[in-house]
């Protein structure tokens, strides 16, 4: 019982039911989200200011008593905090400038290049390190993100997305392990499969999640991520082309960039490219694909315990082994989509859930970004050079990519044909 207040995983679990609770009973009604800008001045708005500097306060108080209790100096913490948050702040206000979030270049990747920048130009200052609570974030943020998940939305396209969403993905992280491990032979199993469900699934949501799940190194996560920035960017401006140029139905064409391109922002952005239905179908594609996070996870966890970790000639691994290595946040992810799909909509109804998911959506950024910010403070180029000049990630993620396209082009012109 005492574990259940003193493990991260868990705390991950109570911070997001923290939030959704509060968002439900109308304890939280509010927080601050930077707009999108133009002008310099339109950045960050007087009227913001005091909520934001609240919500640091708030956010500071809560995780902190999450610290203190398991155990954690939180002086030093709340020292620090503040300075992690102004980075997150800054994230916000470069990435939401309209030209850049519109090309896709949003917060996440701000708050990863920020931290990297300070880290390897003037190294990363040792007072600042207590609040650099990567896991806390991540995994907060992945529990918040599974409120998102509402099956009456996931379930609109019926067996046309789902066919889409939910067949490739499996076999394309079976094709891509085997091939990173015995093709390819890297030596890290667990970027391999960081890598794999990036660019199978959705990707830094599922990188975060299965890089957790497997226990990969932050280095290795940060790697996964940049890879897939970059392949994304490209695939969200070359894709509308491309699709043009083949003539397809803008379902179809939906269908392939909501399985194929990994950001849920560059999927509503290259699909608005082609039309309004692709946009819709494009993302509804990607938010089934999303539903995936908590499955491909506890799989990834369950074969590395029983599998990858085991050590030969141990005694096979029991229920209580499996239970103590899995990681609980998973629960609190698909909890969290279950409370939403099942309760809160038959009995509040969407109107009242969509306000409800304003709140913790926006929560939910905030985590992510605090969370790039820590994982950039704490990511060397030297070490990421080791990892891409000893691992062929790029190679490994543009041939899977590269497989993705083709098997999904494939299913989408099979379930959506006729649409």
């Amino acid at each position: 019982m005492l574990s259940l207040f003193k493990k991260e995983d868990w705390w991950a679990n109570w911070l997001g039911a923290f939030f959704i609770g509060g968002a439900a009973l109308g304890l939280i009604r509010f927080i601050p989200k930077l707009p999108k800008w133009t002008a310099w001045e339109q950045a960050l708005p007087v009227d913001l200011i005091v909520p934001v500097l609240l919500w640091a306060v708030g956010l500071g108080a809560v995780t902190a008593l999450a610290l203190m209790i398991m155990g954690e100096d939180v002086r030093k913490y709340l020292r620090a905090f503040p300075a992690v948050f102004a980075l997150a702040i800054l994230s916000y206000l470069i990435g939401n400038q309209s030209t850049l979030a519109h090309y896709g270049f949003s917060d996440v990747i701000w708050a990863l290049v920020l931290g990297m920048l300070i880290s390897n130009l003037w190294k990363k200052p040792a007072w600042i390190v207590p609040a650099l609570r990567t896991e806390l974030f991540i995994k907060t943020g992945l529990v918040l993100l599974g409120a998102e998940i509402l099956f009456n939305r996931v379930l609109a396209l019926g067996a046309h997305g789902l066919g889409v969403a939910w067949v490739v993905p499996p076999l394309l992280l079976i094709i891509m392990y085997l091939y990173g491990t015995k093709v390819l032979k890297m030596k890290s199993k667990a970027l391999v499969a960081t890598v794999a469900t990036c660019t199978s699934v959705c990707g830094v949501s599922a990188a975060i999640a299965t890089g957790a799940a497997v226990k990969a190194k932050k280095e290795e996560i940060s790697a996964a991520i940049s890879v897939s920035l970059i392949v994304t960017v490209l695939m969200m401006l070359g894709m509308p082309v491309l699709i043009r140029w083949m003539g397809l139905s803008e379902a179809v064409a939906g269908s392939w960039i909501g399985g194929t391109v990994d950001s849920t922002g560059a999927v509503v952005v290259a699909g608005s490219m082609v039309g309004p239905l692709a946009m819709e179908v494009a993302a509804i594609v990607k938010m089934l694909q999303n539903a995936l996070i908590g499955v491909v996870a506890f799989a990834w966890a369950l074969f590395f315990v029983t599998r990858v970790e085991k050590v030969p000639g141990t005694e096979k691994l029991g229920v209580k082994e499996i239970w103590l290595r899995f990681p609980k946040f998973i629960l609190g992810f698909v909890g969290a989509s279950l409370l939403m799909s099942f309760v809160f909509v038959p009995w509040l109804g969407q109107g009242q859930v969509d306000g409800i998911l304003a709140v913790t959506a926006t929560a939910r950024k905030w985590f992510f970004t605090l969370a790039f910010v820590s994982i950039g403070l704490d990511s060397r180029f030297a070490n990421l050079k080791q990892i891409f000049s000893g691992q062929p990630t790029v190679k490994l993620h543009v041939v899977g990519q590269t497989v993705n396209l083709i098997l999904t082009l494939l299913a989408s012109m099979y379930f959506f044909r006729g649409f």
